[in-house]
């Protein structure tokens, strides 16, 4: 508990700062990075999406980050978590990050306490790292790039890494067992960036104890499946 109490309180005294800093014209948005039907093998499909929705200034920005997997065969889902963060800038590619997180994994509702930093690194990769601070503390690693093949045909590649730093059962994760995702989306910009459907792949592999636990429950150490979406931002 004390992690989360600690959690708010970086939350609440970035919100602070915030209300305190000079005025200045607030601007918001939308970005859905992802959202998609996923094809895997037999009925393993899922309907999965990936938005963040901002409202701030330059210096202070509220954001609310949505990530979820829906099985559509049982119709429940597999992962849904949501974030509440405030970033402010430390350079002028990156933002630090604090706010709280909230999923529902098999079994209770977990929260958790959010620090870490989020921008844009050399080459133009846009990065996100981040710590989730709880009894179930995890680090997690971001990254994906957008490559142009023509102005409207962009091909995205990206990474994502899960570490836990010990055993959670019930959200089937074991100790120093990650869990890795690769994607490669190839869009095309129908409204100037605003409106993209895309086509892809994504892969997704567990390791170590994790991989462990998913062998008991019968299930496979790694997934590909064929993804059909498409990316909104405004």
């Amino acid at each position: 508990m004390r992690n989360l109490y600690c959690a708010a309180g970086i939350l609440f005294s970035a919100a602070v700062l915030a209300s305190s800093a000079q005025a200045e014209e607030a601007t918001w948005g939308i970005q859905m990075e992802q959202f998609e039907y996923r094809l895997g093998e037999g009925s393993d499909n899922l309907l999965a999406w990936d938005f963040d929705a901002f409202v701030g200034t330059y210096d202070y920005k509220f954001v609310w980050r949505s990530e979820a997997e829906y099985e559509t065969e049982p119709n429940t889902f597999e992962t849904l978590e949501n974030q509440a963060r405030i970033q402010v800038p430390i350079t002028d590619f990156f933002d630090a990050v604090a706010g709280v997180r909230i999923d529902t994994p098999e079994g209770q509702d977990r929260l958790h306490g959010v620090i870490g930093i989020h921008g844009l690194a050399q080459q133009w990769f846009e990065v996100d790292a981040d710590l989730f601070l709880s009894e179930n503390p995890s680090a997690r690693f971001e990254a994906e790039y957008e490559g142009l093949i023509t102005n409207r045909l962009i091909l995205v590649p990206s990474v994502e890494l899960d570490l836990p730093f010990n055993d959670d059962p019930d959200a089937e994760v074991g100790a120093f067992g990650p869990t890795l995702e690769l994607g490669a989306r190839l869009s095309y910009d129908v409204v100037d960036r605003l409106l993209s459907p895309y086509v892809g792949v994504h892969y997704e592999r567990v390791f170590g104890e994790t991989a462990d636990l998913a062998e008991a429950e019968g299930k496979d150490n790694d997934t590909i499946f064929g993804v059909v979406g498409i990316r909104v931002l405004f």
